[in-house]
């Protein structure tokens, strides 16, 4: 059983990944260390890690309302791949060892980054041009971005929030309450698995899940407040982050 320092540590360790992953999708660069820094070992650390941190996504998700409304359509097209490939992700972590993934994501992240950042000139070259991004590689992207959710998940929102604004919604807020939306349910069917197989470290999962839960209910209000072009920076500085500390991860 943890200590009730410990306790205390991830309650406030998932409170800061709710609010800071309601814009970004990285609640795994605050949950996944602080749950290594409590003695969890890397696997255990990053199953738990995704069950907690629904806390954070049902949060944000109810908080999406207003944002996502008139997006019915959005949510029919990206939400039945992006569930199905996401537990596909969960079922490949725990059959089989990591390899090409830790090596290859980080990559991914900080392009993904760059993405969130070129968005607005990429959108205004396209009102100029009438040119369109490629459906089979947005399709192609998109399947990548969830299985790897389901696998590892940090930084799937950071990917997901770029192929949207670059797709679907121009608007930043309302691109990462779609995001929020989605990966929520796309989050359900791999935690059911990792809690079946008995994987979860429940005692360290239920004060992350609180605090996140917590941040994930707060976290819109605050994103709503700062102005888009902040946010944009503020999530791609975060995404860099995290692909650096993905780095250091895959070769550690």
């Amino acid at each position: 059983m943890p200590s009730t320092t410990h306790w205390l540590f991830l309650l406030g360790s998932g409170a800061v990944a709710g609010v800071i992953g309601t814009a970004g999708g990285i609640t795994s660069l605050v949950a996944y260390p602080a749950l290594l820094a409590v003695g969890i070992p890397p696997l255990a650390a990053n199953i738990t890690n995704s069950v907690a941190l629904l806390g954070s996504g049902f949060g944000s998700a109810l908080r999406a309302g207003r944002d996502v409304h008139g997006h019915t359509r959005t949510l029919r097209t990206w939400m039945p791949p992006t569930v199905a490939l996401s537990f596909v992700g969960a079922v490949a972590l725990v059959t089989t060892p990591a390899g090409v993934f830790d090596r290859i994501v980080p990559f991914l992240v900080a392009v993904g980054s760059v993405t969130v950042l070129l968005q607005p000139w990429a959108a205004r070259r396209r009102e100029r041009t009438g040119a369109q991004p490629n459906r089979w590689l947005v399709a192609l992207g998109a399947a990548a971005v969830a299985v790897y959710n389901g696998y590892f998940g940090a930084g799937a929102g950071v990917l997901l929030i770029a192929l949207l604004l670059w797709t679907t919604e121009p608007v930043l807020h309302r691109a990462y309450s779609l995001k929020n939306v989605i990966l929520i349910c796309s989050d359900i069917a791999p935690a059911v698995l990792f809690a079946v197989l008995g994987a979860v470290v429940w005692h360290a999962a239920l004060p992350l899940g609180i605090g996140s839960l917590a941040g994930g209910l707060v976290g819109p209000t605050i994103a709503r407040r700062v102005p888009a072009g902040v946010m944009r920076i503020l999530i791609a500085a975060c995404g860099f982050v995290l692909s650096g500390w993905l780095v250091l991860r895959a070769h550690g």
